[in-house]
């Protein structure tokens, strides 16, 4: 009688939510799973998004869900599709995290933190059987074997199939450094800071004075683009979520043309002429200063960005219009690694349907390694997860063409 072929050995290199998922699929339909990570311990971006809650992905209606993808919405429609949100609010909930969805449409575990999630999830993949080895930096290849630098010195591992999930070029610390870039050069679309920073050029004291102050519930728009949200003042720059969704497009015209001109709504909720009849029913010897702080409750950064926007004898009028329409020049982005995620990585012409390099027969790759972008509020997560799960089944898939014995 002849022995069963050995189940398929699959490496799978970075140990966030993409490959820690990979894992879990891979690994419950039989495959001898191995996931390296170059940090101490797994999952630490997944861990910091846990400090302000979680949140996982979005309830909106799926249409508008992938409009949030912009370019790269065709490439990842049809693995979102097969592993939409309400699949991975699944299973969230089958780790025992109860999900909820805020007024926004945000849904995160009722438990707001990631370190739960995290527990059960890893104990699941010690159930199934999966190793993790922290400490393990990818150097590439030699041949057909993965080369791995170690505290004990260079280590090569083979295996079957290759997932390949070691995330985007920013926050470094928490393991995403892009070096494996350096190798794959031929597949890479370069870096860029994307739900980032930006950098207004307004006076060289603004930033100075305001640092810390928010500029709450401003309306936001750049071209055909609108958002509304607050704004926070750093020593750098202006950040903040609504300012995060058009990052992508306010990127693209200062790279181009080195500025965009962001327009701020002050007052959203207000029309021009309500702002005017409010400025109005003041008394013309306030200072304008005390003016638009009694009729409009305007804080002082708002206050400041209006005195520098308007002229000194600006009238009521120009006031309105300039609060409802203030132009604000910005010349460049904070630093890539500061970003919350990147643009860049891996093009979608370098991998096939599946995933698969198109240059290297069965490896595999997902999550933020790969060219896309999308703004927080749940996309991120979701386009990691959803990947994964594309590039895990692209495994099996290609294993069983390959006649690999799977479960």
């Amino acid at each position: 009688m002849n022995a069963a072929p050995p189940s398929p050995s699959i490496a799978i290199i970075g140990a966030g939510p993409a490959g820690l998922f990979a894992a879990e699929i891979l690994s419950a339909r039989g495959c001898r799973v191995q996931v390296f990570d170059r940090m101490p311990s797994v999952g630490r971006k997944l861990l910091m998004a846990g400090r302000s809650g979680l949140n996982l992905t979005h309830s909106e209606p799926l249409d508008r869900f992938l409009s949030r993808y912009g370019k790269a919405r065709n490439w990842l429609e049809p693995a979102i599709r097969a592993f939409p949100p309400s699949a991975l609010t699944e299973w969230a909930e089958g780790l025992g995290q109860t999900c909820f969805s805020g007024s926004s449409g945000r849904v995160f575990p009722i438990a707001m933190k990631a370190s739960p999630l995290l527990r059960a999830w890893l104990h699941r993949l010690t159930e199934q059987g999966v190793q993790i080895y922290t400490r393990h930096r990818f150097l590439g290849w030699e041949g057909a074997t993965l080369l791995f630098e170690t505290a004990d010195g260079q280590r090569t591992v083979k295996a079957d199939a290759t997932v390949l999930t070691m995330g985007g070029a920013s926050w470094s610390r928490l393991g995403s450094d892009g070096r494996w870039a350096d190798f794959m050069t031929d597949e890479t679309a370069p870096f860029a800071p994307a739900n980032c920073g930006f950098l207004p050029d307004w006076p060289a004291d603004f930033a100075a004075r305001h640092e810390g102050s928010v500029l709450h519930s401003v309306g936001l728009s750049f071209g055909t683009r609108q958002t509304r949200g607050d704004l926070t003042i750093t020593s750098r720059g202006l950040e903040g979520s609504a300012l995060y969704a058009l990052s992508a497009d306010l990127r693209e015209r200062i790279t181009a043309a080195g500025r965009a001109v962001l327009t701020l709504d002050l007052r959203p909720t207000l029309s021009v002429d309500d702002v005017l009849k409010r400025l109005l029913a003041q008394r013309e010897r306030e200072s304008q200063s005390n003016r638009l702080r009694k009729a409009l409750s305007l804080d002082a950064p708002s206050r400041d960005l209006l005195k520098h926007a308007t002229p000194k004898d600006a009238t009521p009028l120009q006031l309105a219009q300039t609060l409802k329409a203030l132009p604000l020049p910005l010349i460049g982005m904070d630093a890539l690694d500061r970003a919350i995620s990147t643009a860049g990585g891996i093009r979608q012409d370098a991998v096939d349907e599946r995933f698969m390099l198109k240059s290297r027969s069965g490896v595999f790759v997902a999550g933020e390694m790969l060219d896309w972008e999308a703004p927080t509020g749940g996309y991120l997560l979701q386009g990691c997860f959803s990947t994964a799960h594309a590039a895990a089944n692209g495994v099996l898939g290609w294993l069983e063409s390959s006649n690999s014995a799977i479960a």
